[in-house]
């Protein structure tokens, strides 16, 4: 959620154009996509292609090929992206395919960088060269090729592909038009033909890429209108699918080298301490053993094949250095994050994130409050590909193989270490089993250059899971205090919210309702625990916080919780269609039988609105989640096959979350260490999950990270509706359901009349 709104000026958007503008003032002429085409061929034009802007280029073959700065995790975002650039440039669906951008300045991202920041907000005309120019410097000097935040579609799909494709068009159109002596007005394109209606003359894209190319891609080109798309909206089988089901798709950890050895590694268990010393005898004499590499915090043995590199750092007995962390736990790190809060409210110094009214005053006068305090522990990624890399070093080059979310930063990050320049560093991107916000790191392509580096060979560094699980960089563990004052007429008057974990984006624990005083603030907590972007980010454990504690503030308002959301609601269209559309599907005013209940959440998130309802029976103390259904509004769906399966992904990735997920700590190390305790959702506890999709025209929003947050909250819910016990806390499965239902704390439900739907 957004405080500013497109087509106006606001105040952070008028600073950031005049920070923008003279970006751009200090760095020059802004660049659009494709001023450098020429520069690029090399690296990603073969002898019979033309590349006619930075994004596409056209073969004698009249194929087209678009060049997508995105890695592929199973999301199917690559099609997507060649979708829009495909039906901008009219171009014959069936001769089209995508090449992953190198990993390259050139290729930055800069649309993710201008649609984290800049939104919604809107620009006259003539400023946005100097907009996107200024972005493309930004994310160079950055190093951004990032894949994550939902940005794919939304941001390089919108402001990149889409842009590339309408310029390669026009700058095609010019071309025939100069070479065919007529008017470019009067020259129309259709599936990747160039047609001259009054003469009747036609000429395959091909015939004049070469010519295009010489041509400086126009600044604004024309973009289509939602009515005219052919190829977006519409289900295109994906172009990355035959790879994957005939098994010609390589991921990173299917590489192999000439002369390849194999390592695997031990790090220290417990964050910031240092090798102190190792023993290397017993496992250098084991058979295959190349070399043992010591690093800064880890050890690893280099091998001829990996599991005889494993089998080695069984004989190693790695010393570690002691860390102020040895001691801590789960226990108390949450004890000093709720100690920081008592603290922070003691002292007066939590930081703010949202004031509207006044909530303390409304608290303080409340006829009555109620207070709860939430909280969610620590998670890995667990990604189905082991973490792995592969490096070379030859004649001072380096080359590298991985699947990366962030490929430009792996290069810069192994230049680095290495002590070399960018530039004499090549990595090659493939796509990978699983990201979720893990692959956007560099630790392992780090580690596997300074160990191929020392071996003198080229080394495949892969992480064991049991590394893997324990050397994340995890979703952080948070606590979340709430208060809500109610008036004499049980309206909700006041909105408290205190947490300890300085959150990303910063609207992820906002709340969508009119409760006219609200108050939002944090304070940061410090702990020896690394974190890192986690499939939605914040909003996977905000959501869990604020749709679970509105359910309480309905329950305490004896109204239905889909009524008073709805309610509260008014000034907010978009978010009410997604509501209704839920719970209308859901059949949510129908009976629900004994032990059985339903919940319902609604969270905006990377620019999307998605209503979840979770159907679950408890029987016997065991929770079954009998149906989920999304409905989910992004806009405009570029792919509604390709946003359903993404909704269907988040959904159960935050089901294994709600369910399951925890990563623990004792003695500064992690306790967890592979599936056995860290379990998944299996395919016979996965409920059907029905997706409805909105196409209400606003901005387009992601797909990839939106589903997720829905689906803790929504279950939390149902679980009281059906038990009348609530939960507070996560994972679910610590909680015992073994209880009759009238011996809980609070009834199941209070008499309640249950709205019209959509009324």
């Amino acid at each position: 959620m957004s405080d500013s709104k497109a087509g106006k000026w606001t105040r952070r958007g008028f600073i950031t154009a005049g920070v923008v503008a003279g970006g751009a003032l200090a760095v020059g002429v802004a660049v659009r996509p494709g001023r450098r085409a020429g520069d690029l061929a090399q690296h990603v034009a073969a002898e019979a292609e033309t590349l006619v802007n930075t994004w596409v280029k056209i073969g004698t073959d009249n194929v087209v090929t678009a060049i997508v700065p995105h890695s592929e995790m199973g999301q199917g975002a690559q099609t997507a992206l060649a979708q829009m650039l495909a039906d901008e440039l009219d171009a014959d669906w069936n001769l089209v395919q995508f090449l992953e951008a190198p990993a390259e300045d050139a290729y930055a991202n800069y649309a993710v960088g201008r649609g984290f920041i800049l939104g919604d907000t809107f620009y006259p005309e003539w400023l946005e060269p100097t907009v996107e120019g200024a972005f493309l410097q930004v994310t160079k000097a950055l190093h951004l090729q990032i894949t994550g935040g939902s940005a794919s579609v939304r941001a390089t799909g919108l402001h990149g592909m889409r842009v590339a494709g309408a310029a390669a068009r026009e700058m095609l159109v010019r071309a025939a038009a100069d070479a065919w002596q007529v008017p470019a007005s009067e020259i129309v394109t259709k599936d990747s033909t160039l047609i001259h209606q009054s003469s009747g003359r036609s000429a395959p894209y091909a015939e004049f890429a070469a010519a295009a190319a010489e041509f400086v891609p126009p600044s604004l080109p024309k973009l289509k209108t939602y009515d005219q798309f052919r190829i977006m909206g519409k289900h295109v089988p994906r172009i990355d699918i035959p790879g994957k089901v005939d098994g010609s798709t390589k991921f990173g950890i299917d590489v192999s080298l000439p002369d390849m050895k194999y390592a695997a590694l031990i790090a220290a268990p417990v964050l910031g301490a240092k090798l102190k010393s190792v023993d290397t005898a017993a496992a250098e004499a084991m058979p295959g053993v190349f070399k043992v590499v010591k690093l800064d915090d880890a050890v690893a043995v280099v091998a001829d094949g990996w599991w005889q590199a494993k089998q080695a750092t069984a004989q190693l007995q790695p010393r570690w250095s002691a860390t102020p962390a040895d001691e801590s736990s789960s226990e108390t790190i949450f004890a000093a994050f709720e100690n920081d809060l008592d603290r922070a409210v003691k002292n007066g110094d939590e930081e703010d994130d949202r004031r509207i009214g006044d909530a303390r005053g409304a608290l303080g006068s409340a006829r009555r409050v109620i207070e709860a305090t939430y909280r969610v522990p620590y998670l890995a990624h667990a990604c189905m590909e082991p973490m792995n890399a592969t490096v070379s070093l030859k004649g001072g080059e380096c080359e590298v193989w991985l699947g990366s979310q962030n490929p430009l930063g792996t290069k810069h990050a192994v230049a680095d270490a290495l002590g070399i320049d960018a530039a004499q560093v090549k990595v090659n991107n493939h796509p990978m089993g699983g990201g979720f916000g893990r692959r956007a790191t560099d630790d392992v392509p780090v580690q596997a250059a300074l160990i191929a580096q020392a071996s003198g060979v080229p080394v495949k560094l892969i992480w064991s899971r049991e590394e893997d699980m324990t050397h994340d960089h995890y979703r952080p563990a948070v606590v979340s205090k709430f208060k809500a004052g109610f008036d004499d007429g049980d309206n909700v008057i006041a909105w408290e919210n205190q947490f300890n974990d300085k959150h990303e984006p910063k609207e992820a624990p906002w709340i969508p309702y009119a409760v006219p005083n609200q108050f939002v603030h944090f304070v940061e907590s410090a702990t020896h625990v690394r974190f890192g972007p986690w499939r939605s980010v914040d909003h996977s454990q905000h959501g869990f916080f604020t749709e679970g504690f509105f359910d309480e503030v309905a329950f305490a308002a004896h109204k239905d919780p889909y009524a008073l959301r709805r309610e509260l609601l008014e000034d907010r269209p978009r978010h009410r269609a997604v509501l209704d559309l839920a719970a209308e599907k859901a059949r949510w005013n129908q009976e629900r039988p004994e032990g059985s209940g339903r919940g319902i959440a609604l969270q905006e998130s990377f620019g999307s609105i998605v209503a979840t309802v979770a159907d679950v029976t408890v029987t016997e103390g065991k929770v079954k989640i009998n149906r989920v259904v999304c409905a989910v509004d992004c806009g405009f769906a570029v792919a509604p096959d390709g946003l359903a399966a993404q909704m269907e992904s988040g959904i159960l990735y935050g089901l294994t979350a709600a369910l399951y997920g925890e990563i623990s700590i004792h003695k500064g190390a992690v306790v967890q260490t592979n599936f056995h305790d860290y379990p998944m959702v299996r395919m016979d506890e996965s409920p059907p999950i029905e997706v409805h999709i909105i196409n209400s025209g606003a901005v387009m929003g992601g797909g990839g990270e939106p589903g997720t947050p829905g689906i803790a909250p929504a279950l939390a819910n149902a679980i009281f509706d059906a038990t009348g016990y609530r939960v507070r806390e996560l994972p679910v499965s610590k909680h015992d359901f073994n209880f009759r239902i009238e011996e809980t704390e609070e009834p199941k439900r209070a008499p309640i009349t249950l709205p019209e739907m959509g009324a």
